[in-house]
């Protein structure tokens, strides 16, 4: 290789190191300037709060199987000042000693603006659900004593938005416990109950419970 050569190789090969030095001192940069505008700004998580409940159906009369069908209602808050809330998957659904008793419902994708609320109101249900045997003689037994403790929870996929800039996708973990009190209940329980009401004319009657429960969540 001849000495003009040597010189446009070197050269060359000067110009790509200074090339990804750049590259890495300008991606440097951005993350910096991402992480100090984000702690500056303080996210906080969104605020969930189990509304009321209200069931139509619970069945677990059937060894080993459980027929449900329930409403719930659920409000989020976004407590951020100047961060909105993507909501891009949401599946709930109810679990009962560490068991999923129901199918998952999803809640339809939304955005949540600064300090805005949201109101969701899904079913979650199931018909002939297999349960474990030492679960279903539970709820058999609590559901005769009047009073049956589950767990909603919301399982699902948030992005933060930032003026124009938008996070990536985070899971988003919520808990909601609910505790279920039947007409014949003599049980004591912070949720207040309402009779038994007959709305669909079917003959078919539903128990609604007021609860105002606070969820924990974890992004």
């Amino acid at each position: 290789m001849s000495t003009e050569c040597q010189k446009h190789y070197g050269e060359g090969r000067s110009t790509v190191r200074r090339l990804c030095v750049g590259l890495l001192v300008f991606n440097f940069l951005l993350l910096l300037i991402i992480l100090v505008v984000w702690a500056a700004l303080r996210p906080h998580k969104p605020r969930f709060v189990l509304q009321d409940v209200t069931v139509y159906a619970f069945n677990a009369s059937v060894p080993n199987f459980l027929t449900t069908n329930i409403h719930v209602t659920i409000s989020s808050r976004n407590p951020n000042h100047r961060m909105g809330v993507y909501y891009d998957k949401l599946d709930i659904y109810a679990i009962y000693r560490n068991q999923q008793i129901t199918l998952r419902s999803s809640i339809p994708p939304s955005y949540q603006g600064h300090k805005e609320v949201d109101v969701w109101s899904p079913f979650v249900y199931g018909t002939a659900v297999p349960v474990a045997p030492f679960n279903s003689m539970a709820l058999t037994q609590e559901q005769a004593a009047g009073t049956i403790f589950l767990m909603i929870k919301i399982d699902g996929r948030v992005r933060w938005k930032v003026g124009t800039f938008t996070s990536g996708r985070y899971h988003l973990y919520v808990k909601c416990p609910a505790y279920i009190i039947f007409p014949k209940s003599t049980a004591t329980s912070t949720s207040t109950q309402v009779p038994a009401t007959c709305g669909d004319g079917d003959g078919h009657c539903a128990v609604k419970l007021q609860m105002a429960q606070k969820c924990s969540v974890a992004v």
